[in-house]
């Protein structure tokens, strides 16, 4: 297979070592905005740098998107329009009327479009969501989730990067859904500001925490910091009548027991994301050329992020007016942004699809 990359920054130069490794990928071809930078990504891993123009020219089998975020929707539609299956890292866009347009275009062309939330493909998560899907928790009533990055991004991400709900807690959001097959029907959230002035500056939160009300009345909470100098910390706890299991809990947890006699963690905390997710991102990528085959269904479609998106938009709505937020209530925002009622959009069971 002929296979397009575009982006070359740090998630980008890992997909390419994952794809140039595959057996099923004949020719690489990297674009960036930053020539430079692809030429170099191209040269490590064998493949050829090429502007993006060129790159669909070139008419490849499919396309990985790993851009900055601004440009995901535009690919994404440029992708479908060329009739190319594209696998983009999340989020579509940064707001509802970008990710409704990119993924009113990809409806219309009838384009293959899988959405990079890795945690689907992560052992312990799949454990998780079979363990809830067999019943051994009994009744699920309590989700516990902690997403805490050892040190914060540059400050020049920041202001581009969405803000920490849409960034960061958008993994969560779509886990839970994941996991316990119920999605997110309201939220409460609040955020806070213990490091760096660029966070402020931004509007955004370096500390987020949100109570979620899920179908059938579990209830959830998700934790993020961008200020954790244990280390990378990634969690998942859930809790039912029977039984409860957590996801991301081993020796190279960092969490510190303070009781007499409790063991420090045998290991070094993940260093970071690649570390931690390594597996689950080459898997992703794996499922993704089957997908573009034809031979395997989309395990995580374009709607997948959209429903993401409107738990972290809620989330948004709740920090500023302090307040308890339906989903409900946002998606009927991104309903008013099809203009004119039109695009390839359906409601199933009454949620955006």
């Amino acid at each position: 297979m002929r296979i397009g990359l575009i982006g070359a920054g740090r998630i980008g130069a890992f997909h390419a070592g994952t794809l140039r490794a595959h057996p099923d990928v004949g020719e690489l071809l990297v674009a960036d905005a930053d020539p430079a930078r692809a030429r170099q990504v191209a040269a490590r891993h064998g493949g050829r740098a090429l502007p993006v123009d060129q790159l669909f020219a070139a008419r490849p089998d499919a396309v990985v998107i790993a851009s900055a975020t601004a440009a995901h929707a535009g690919l994404i539609v440029r992708a479908a329009q060329a009739g190319v299956p594209a696998f983009c890292e999340k989020p579509i866009a940064l707001d509802l009327a970008g990710t409704v347009a990119a993924l009113d275009a990809a409806s219309a062309a009838d384009a293959v479009l899988q959405i990079g939330f890795q945690r689907r493909f992560d052992p312990g998560y799949l454990a998780a969501r079979q363990a809830v899907a067999a019943g051994r928790l009994g009744r699920l009533h309590t989700v516990r989730t902690v997403s805490s990055d050892p040190a914060p991004p540059p400050p020049a991400y920041v202001p581009l990067s969405g803000g920490l709900y849409r960034d960061c807690l958008i993994h969560d959001f779509d886990i839970l859904r994941w996991v316990t097959g119920r999605a997110v029907t309201e939220v409460y959230a609040a955020g806070a500001n213990v490091g760096a002035d660029f966070f402020l500056a931004a509007g955004d939160a370096d500390t987020a925490a949100v109570l979620l009300t899920l179908e059938g009345g579990v209830l959830a909470t998700a934790t993020a910091t961008r200020y954790n100098a244990a280390g990378y910390d990634i969690r998942m706890e859930l809790t039912g009548t029977e039984d409860q299991v957590a996801v991301g809990v081993t020796d190279r947890t960092p969490l510190a027991s303070v009781e007499p006699g409790a063991a420090p963690p045998a290991r070094a905390p993940w260093p970071g994301f690649l570390d931690r997710f390594g597996s689950a991102y080459r898997a992703e990528l794996d499922v993704f050329l089957r997908v573009a085959r034809g031979t395997e269904a989309n395990p995580c479609e374009g709607r997948d992020a959209l429903r993401a998106l409107l738990v972290a938009e809620a989330c948004e709505v709740s920090r500023r007016e302090r307040r308890p937020v339906p989903v409900a209530e946002v998606e009927a925002a991104a309903r008013a942004c099809r203009l004119g009622g039109r695009g390839g959009w359906t409601e199933r069971n009454g949620v955006v699809a």
